[in-house]
Order: structure tokens, then C-alpha cells, then sequence
């Protein structure tokens, strides 16, 4: 077999393509990497953009989205503070009828999902009437804060304790049985009628009634409540006539 010669000009052409080839690429790739793989931003914004225009406009709007959301915080804390002067009564720290009704019924809804009942305690003051009638009502206003001091310092955080009306008091005692609800009641009813208060340095005295009802599946809070009353009334009248 005989070997032709390369053709010089063809080897020429290849060559010079070769070499432009070789300096393609070797462009492409410095190219490359000159070239920012991110360009930066602020806001969304390219960094190329930011013209000192730009940036005052970003800062602006930042500082005013701030400004909002300080102005939010502050909205919803004045709600919460609204809610909470909402759900007090009007003269003690505690509950007032409304919000202590709305606990009965999560005490009762918690009965029904877990069947684990709590107990509603109703207490009524004794000898009220006579504290306002002999020493006047700011003599009673007193009276009434020293209950509910009592209360509060004796019941547990999960507990609910509310003002229903003059001199009544509803206590929800979460996760209680009866038996335990009925115990807790007379070691608050003693606490009340054992402990004095001062007024215009007079030491005065007050007494409570109780009733107990079962927060078992199913109860609503009016019948629960006036279940409880007429347990205390009951309790009452078994006193009155032993004694």
C-alpha cells in the first residue's frame, strides 16, 4: 500500500483552526471567570442599582415598615389589655359572670373530650348586708376584696375564680372530683370566716355558704351554676336548722 503525502495546505488550514479554536476557548474561559456568578442585592434589589437615590428610597421604607410593625405590637397589646379589663369585674382583681361563665363551659368541653370532670363551688357571703348596713358599703367593697384575696391566694393557677353578682363567688376547680371540690370548699369557707379584716381600724368578719356541682360531659354552664346554687342553699338551710 503506498502512502500518500499530506497535502501541506490542508495541514495549514487544520492547524490555524486548531490554534483558533484553542484561543476561543481560552477567551471564553477568562471570560467566564471575570464574570460575578451572584450579583448582590438588597431588598431584591442589584447592587448595581443602588444609586444613592435608591438607597435613601430603601431606608426610608424601611424605616417606615419598621415604624408599622412597632405600631402593631403596640395595637396588640391594647387589645389584650382591652380583652383582659373586658373579662374583670368591675371592683376585684378576679373574673367577672360573663368570662367566669365562659370557663364553666371549657371545664364542661374538656369533661366531654377527655372525661375528666371538674367541680363548680359557689359560695355566698353571710352577714354582707349587715357590714353595709352597720359600716356602710365601702366597709363591704372591703369585705369583698378580702374574699377574693382569699380565694386567689388559696386556688391553683389553672383554677377560675369569678364574681357573680353582689356578694356571690363561683370558683372552677379544673381536674377536681367532687369529693375534693366539696374539701377545698370548707377549707375556704374556713379561711373566710377565721380570718378578720381591718376597716377604718375596726376588725371585721364575714362568713361564706358553698355548693358543689359536678362539670361533668354534657352539663351547660346554666344549669351547672344553678346546680351549684341550689347546693349551697340546701347547705344553707341543713345549718339553719341544726343550729
Amino acid at each position: 500500500m503506498r502512502i500518500r503525502p499530506l497535502d501541506n495546505t490542508r495541514a495549514t488550514s487544520a492547524s490555524g483552526d486548531a490554534k483558533r479554536t484553542s484561543a476561543s476557548t481560552g477567551t471564553g474561559q477568562a471570560a467566564a471567570a471575570s464574570a460575578p456568578r451572584d450579583a448582590a442585592s438588597i431588598m431584591g434589589v442589584p447592587e448595581n442599582e443602588l444609586t444613592p437615590n435608591v438607597q435613601r428610597a430603601l431606608l426610608t421604607l424601611m424605616g417606615e415598615v419598621d415604624q408599622l410593625r412597632q405600631e402593631t405590637e403596640r395595637l396588640r397589646s391594647k387589645v389584650l389589655e382591652l380583652e383582659s379589663l373586658a373579662d374583670r369585674d368591675v371592683l376585684l382583681p378576679i373574673l367577672n359572670r360573663r368570662a367566669f361563665v365562659r370557663e364553666v363551659s371549657k371545664a364542661v368541653a374538656l369533661a366531654e373530650r377527655h372525661n375528666a370532670p371538674s367541680a363548680l363551688v359557689y359560695f355566698d357571703l353571710n352577714g354582707f348586708k349587715g357590714i353595709n348596713d352597720t359600716h356602710g358599703h365601702a366597709a363591704g367593697d372591703a369585705a369583698l376584696r378580702h374574699v377574693g384575696a382569699i380565694l386567689t391566694a388559696h386556688l391553683r393557677e389553672t383554677d377560675a375564680i369569678g364574681r357573680l353578682g353582689g356578694d356571690e363567688f363561683g370558683v372552677v376547680l379544673t381536674l377536681s372530683s367532687r369529693a375534693s371540690a366539696e374539701q377545698k370548699a370548707e377549707e375556704l369557707s374556713e379561711l373566710i370566716g377565721g380570718t378578720p379584716f381591718e376597716f377604718e381600724g375596726k376588725s371585721l368578719s364575714i362568713r361564706a355558704a358553698w355548693g358543689v356541682q359536678e362539670l361533668a360531659a354534657g352539663m351547660t354552664p346554666d344549669v351547672a351554676m344553678a346546680e351549684a346554687d341550689a347546693a349551697m342553699y340546701a347547705r344553707k338551710e341543713d345549718a339553719r336548722q341544726a343550729g
